[in-house]
């Protein structure tokens, strides 16, 4: 981790973002086994520390879903909702969360989406009331199912509107659910002014089944403004610089399902920044990968022997890269810089020169 204890407080300290985080993946382990006992539902361990174990991605997906069997009222999402924003707050300063949740997992279970999704707000409501987050919500296609379930659950969406919903996504396993299946599903929602993100380029699937191909057909026919993800896009050069180019802006996570990757993927992540794109780091599934902001920040930045400067581009692109309207955008993008502003006078006759960083351009 990082060596320098001035660095080491900075990048604590610096306010931050979080536009890759998942419901399912970050209930606390005791709340989610309380919910469990509270609905009946037998969990493959009662110790609550041990919960959130898998061998493999398959593994990993299976217990998102299996988690999601727990959330059935909506006094359950609101709780859960309100504590991943204190714990966001309070593991990684983060001032701003766009939490990705899926619909159709808890339809499954006879929730209906207005269920899920008041009590999500109620929750969020509660949570800037207390700490001072806000938050917006991106309801995610299940791409693992047909196409037709897809556009039913943007069509609840688009009935059941409601302001703190800014745009749609798409999660599950990418070599399943080529995003060119759900090119319809994505329109419907471009044409009643939802945003639009989706998992792509994963490296936690074979390059043949997450190709950087995909990234075009999310950016051409998807119109997607961000993508989560994106590092086999390394494996095509002219699609690295058509991103760039394009401005898209990528959701990155330090941490991973695949855990023999966890090198591989920060290795990538330097290699994109290096190339010009526009990242920010998200915690994706922070409970089940074992990270929360802080953490995710300091291990990339260990890894990478980033410094201050890298600190400040990547903090202020999460702004940028984030679906607040403009006004609140522009609002929470100076209290950044002049938070970071402060913070970078304060360290700055303290740090050693290596963890100073190169400016950015």
């Amino acid at each position: 981790m990082i060596q320098d204890p001035v660095l080491g407080d900075f990048l604590r300290r610096i306010p931050k973002t979080d536009l890759h985080i998942h419901l399912l993946g970050a209930i606390r382990p005791d709340t989610l086994a309380a919910l469990g006992r509270k609905h009946g539902l037998s969990l493959p361990t009662g110790d609550a520390r041990q919960i959130y174990q898998y061998r493999d991605f398959p593994g990993f997906l299976k217990l998102l879903r299996l988690a999601g069997q727990c959330l059935v009222d909506r006094e359950d999402f609101a709780r859960v909702a309100y504590e991943l924003l204190e714990d966001a707050q309070r593991k990684g300063n983060c001032r701003h969360l766009e939490l990705s949740f899926n619909p159709t997992v808890f339809l499954d279970n006879q929730v209906r989406y207005p269920v899920v999704v008041d009590g999500l707000v109620d929750g969020m409501h509660a949570a800037r009331r207390d700490f001072a987050i806000s938050s917006l919500l991106v309801p995610c296609i299940d791409r693992e199912r047909p196409a037709g379930v897809a556009r039913a659950m943007v069509e609840q969406v688009l009935e059941h509107r409601r302001d703190e919903v800014a745009g749609i996504g798409m999660d599950f396993a990418e070599g399943k659910g080529p995003p060119q299946r759900f090119i319809e599903a994505y329109q419907l929602a471009a044409r009643h002014g939802l945003r639009r993100t989706a998992h792509v380029c994963e490296d936690n699937q074979p390059l043949a089944l997450a190709p950087p191909t995909h990234l075009r057909t999310c950016i051409e026919a998807l119109a997607c403004d961000r993508v989560d993800h994106g590092y086999n896009l390394l494996a095509d050069p002219e699609a690295v610089i058509a991103a760039r180019e394009q401005g898209i802006a990528f959701n990155v996570t330090v941490c991973t399902a695949k855990k023999s990757n966890l090198g591989n993927r920060m290795d990538a992540i330097k290699l994109m920044h290096d190339a010009g794109l526009r990242l920010n780091i998200g915690t994706d599934d922070p409970y089940l990968h074992h990270t929360d902001l802080e953490h995710s920040w300091t291990k990339l930045f260990s890894h990478c022997g980033w410094g201050i400067h890298q600190a400040r581009q990547l903090a202020l692109a999460g702004v940028d890269a984030c679906w607040l309207d403009a006004g609140a955008k522009r609002t929470l993008h100076q209290e950044f810089s002049l938070e970071i502003d402060r913070l970078t006078v304060q360290v700055w006759p303290r740090i050693k020169p290596s963890y100073i960083g190169e400016r950015a351009a």
